[in-house]
């Protein structure tokens, strides 16, 4: 895959914009400001409209995982790439609900279910639906990553109970060749399109360290943000290297640029929770600990994403502590429980 250089242009979402507030080259200068600088008005930004300064605990199941059609660089769940990962049937609900009530005892609020579908079939979506009812009469928020979705689909979790729903945009338009070919970045627009009209809140961010520029790391920002309405929920992912995959091997992305990614989405979507997703465990609790200064406010709890090794639960507990900050939901003041 070899990265081409062709002039930024933003595609158009389902319904109309208004007036783009974050042109590229603005989210550039962001981008390159000296590292100080950047983190001080990302916390200014972050203790405007975070005062509280807590943390989400989300946790995300695989409840279908591997054999996915699409081509996607990244992912060791696509059937055509020779990954280890083996395609399974979806989770049974009793198991999926086992799932979130351990997620919900260890102090997560929110449960996102994940399947590796190009799109679901009518005769998964009763089956999903149910999951989500029942989640939902968990008490705990719900989201899923389905795929793409048809309008009819994004109301049918509407009505089952669903939260939020979760599609990446993944990079910036103009390097999205460089990654996928089996969809288009419309696509992916106009299913944003669709969980919008549905009623639904958008969880949607991207992957950095794919082999993009920064301009191209800016391109997905400002796509983001000019959303209308931007995210609610925007995950942030630190590629995580898979053998098998077209990507594994690319030069690792500088630790400080991902922090400086962390601080460009929150100045640009201040009142989104930004959430610290793949590439965790590589991290580190200093790197960690910069990103949560920077802005971040929502982490992926438990000790595995969809298919890749995320911190064991109990370091993150006292992570949180030792940087002193409280979770979404909690109480105690002064650190997590």
């Amino acid at each position: 895959m070899q990265q081409t250089a062709t002039p930024m242009t933003f595609l158009t979402p389902v319904k109309p914009v208004e007036a783009q507030t974050w042109p590229v080259d603005e989210v550039l200068e962001l981008f390159d400001l000296p590292f100080n600088e950047l983190m001080f008005r990302a916390q200014v930004v972050h203790r405007e409209h975070f005062p509280d300064a807590d943390v989400e605990l989300a946790t995300l199941l695989s409840i279908k995982t591997g054999g996915c059609e699409e081509d996607c660089g990244y992912c060791p769940q696509a059937a055509r790439y020779d990954t280890g990962v083996d395609a399974k049937k979806l989770m049974g609900l009793e198991e999926v609900l086992e799932a979130a009530k351990a997620a919900k005892d260890h102090g997560a609020t929110r449960f996102c279910m994940g399947a590796a579908w190009r799109s679901p079939k009518d005769r998964d979506m009763e089956k999903v639906e149910a999951m989500v009812r029942q989640v939902k009469a968990m008490g705990m928020e719900t989201c899923a990553t389905l795929g793409m979705l048809k309008e009819d689909q994004a109301q049918r979790l509407k009505d089952a109970g669903l939260d939020y729903y979760n599609h990446n945009l993944d990079t910036a338009p103009e390097f999205y060749g460089n990654v996928i070919s089996t969809r288009e970045y419309q696509d992916r627009l106009d299913t944003l399109g669709h969980v919008r009209t549905a009623g639904l809140k958008v969880c949607c961010g991207g992957i950095v360290g794919m082999g993009e520029s920064r301009r191209q790391r800016a391109g997905l920002i400002a796509q983001l943000a000019n959303l209308n309405p931007y995210p609610e929920s925007v995950p942030v992912n630190h590629l995580v290297q898979v053998e098998g995959t077209p990507l594994h091997g690319l030069d690792p992305l500088d630790p400080l640029e991902f922090v400086r990614t962390i601080a460009v989405a929150r100045i640009t979507m201040p009142k989104a929770r930004v959430r610290l997703s793949a590439g965790r465990r590589e991290m580190g609790d200093a790197v960690q600990a910069m990103c949560f200064m920077a802005g971040a406010n929502s982490i992926f709890y438990g000790d595995k994403l969809l298919t890749t090794g995320n911190p064991d639960a109990q370091d993150d507990r006292v992570l949180l502590g030792k940087l002193g900050l409280k979770t979404r939901g909690v109480v105690e003041q002064g650190g997590c429980k």
